[in-house]
């Protein structure tokens, strides 16, 4: 057990975060053999706040939101699984909080997951203060609906980030107004030893697009390698599989992968009134954006072409990437983790994968501005985008569209709703203007 434990830890990225899983299943044996309760969230008839060291994936997916009102964990990081997760099932959380362990139980906490704050014994001042703060936002979610847009017309269009034709349902009920991110690996995943057929392809990609007449798709090709191997993909003997072959780089590698993907695509398309946009993973520069490009065009895909950014080159150098495709998409949780060299899986750097890290935002404005100055659209897709206050500062970085897990929505259409286009702008530029995250919320918080 020890070994595939240490050996899933040194994976990084996604297999590291298997660890907390592994973990879970060895718990649950111990606590079977030994005739002891099974680990994992406690029974209650009452609602409380959930404090744990960690929780196994398995477990916050059993989450009752009518009964956990909130959980804070030591360990993880803003873009972990369960962090996601809990966004997805619109429960306030806030992990790689150091000393949560040693609150009391009993202890009445409020926990504020849009800022990351919780308050211990929160005296009748501050109960009334989050009260009011809390019926605010019901009624902004309330009198919330239609497309995005601030408060003066700058419309913002809110997508949903996808995992297949599942997720579809929840994003059309939140009223997204297409998908901007739509993740296909769901398909490879199944079966590691051999890509699924061009029919299987054709099928699933159909049910996204139908979901969507007159909206936006936009459809990210296999990003494998890395967090996501597949066996007749992906070398086994890389030294560090995140800095090396993956996501365009093993497309590029195994050709008859990317156009059957792409022609797959191509014939799901047809006959239907979808804007559809492919874009690759893992774009580094102009050549890798021609690469994508040509395959685009050779398998006869009627479809905007676009490229990541999720390799600080990419940003750097966006406007050259743009002479090859017709959008940007920021993927700030990979974007974070190559800009500062930190696991998103390892909450002793989860500092260093906040969204609101200056340096991120200063990466965001560099794309959005070379967009701009070629007149064409730069989207966020990242976790970032999920967090209302931080939704507004990237529409004033000039972000163009933000996608995000559907029961994000609601909130970041309401607080669009409440600020003018240059209230993002003065957000945005105060947030640039600051030295650490912390203070980049705080100063957007002040305009």
């Amino acid at each position: 057990f020890a070994a595939y434990r240490a050996l899933l830890a040194g994976a990084g990225e996604y297999l590291a975060g298997r660890v907390a899983d592994l973990d879970d299943v060895r718990n649950r044996i111990v606590a079977r053999l030994l005739g002891v309760p099974m680990p994992g969230v406690p029974d209650s008839d009452e609602p409380y706040v959930l404090i744990a060291r960690d929780l196994a994936p398995a477990d916050t997916a059993l989450l009752d939101p009518t009964l956990v009102l909130g959980f804070v964990t030591e360990e993880g990081g803003p873009t972990s699984h369960s962090a996601i997760l809990a966004r997805a099932l619109g429960v306030p959380a806030v992990v790689a909080l150091p000393g949560a362990g040693e609150l009391i139980e009993g202890t009445v906490i409020a926990v504020d997951g849009s800022t990351g704050e919780i308050f211990v014994a929160p005296n009748e001042e501050k109960r009334a203060e989050l009260t009011r703060a809390a019926e605010e936002r019901r009624a902004a979610l309330a009198a919330s609906s239609g497309p995005g847009a601030t408060s003066d017309g700058h419309k913002v269009p809110l997508l949903a980030n996808v995992g297949g034709p599942a997720d579809v349902p929840a994003a059309v009920e939140a009223g997204a107004e297409g998908v901007g991110l739509f993740r296909t690996e769901f398909l490879f995943l199944d079966d590691s030893a051999k890509a699924p057929s061009e029919e299987k392809q054709t099928e699933a990609y159909r049910q996204v697009l139908e979901a969507f007449p007159e909206g936006r798709v936009v459809v990210r090709v296999l990003d494998a390698g890395a967090d996501k191997p597949l066996d007749f993909l992906t070398p086994a003997d890389e030294p560090n599989p995140a800095l090396g072959v993956r996501g365009l780089r093993t497309l590029l590698d195994h050709p008859d992968v990317l156009r059957t993907q792409l022609t797959a695509l191509a014939r799901a398309a047809e006959g239907l009134p979808v804007y559809l946009e492919v874009m690759a993973p893992m774009v580094a520069d102009r050549t890798d954006a021609r690469a994508f490009a040509d395959a685009c065009r050779a398998a006869g895909l009627q479809a905007k072409f676009g490229a990541m950014v999720e390799i600080p080159s990419a940003a750097l150098r966006a406007r050259s990437i743009l002479q090859e495709v017709e959008f940007l998409s920021l993927g700030t949780n990979d974007l974070a983790q190559y800009t500062f060299a930190a696991d998103r899986q390892v909450g002793a750097v989860s500092r260093l994968q906040d969204p609101w890290q200056p340096a991120l935002l200063d990466l965001v404005a560099a794309s959005a501005e070379a967009a701009r100055a070629e007149g064409k659209s730069c989207g966020v897709c990242g976790e970032a985008a999920s967090d209302p206050l931080l939704a507004c500062v990237l529409t004033g970085l000039g972000v163009t569209s933000l996608s995000m897990g559907a029961a994000s929505i609601p909130y970041v259409r309401a607080t669009l709703a409440k600020h003018t286009l240059a209230q993002c702008e003065r957000a945005a530029a105060a947030a640039r203007a600051a030295d650490t995250a912390e203070d980049a919320r705080r100063a957007a918080q002040a305009v």
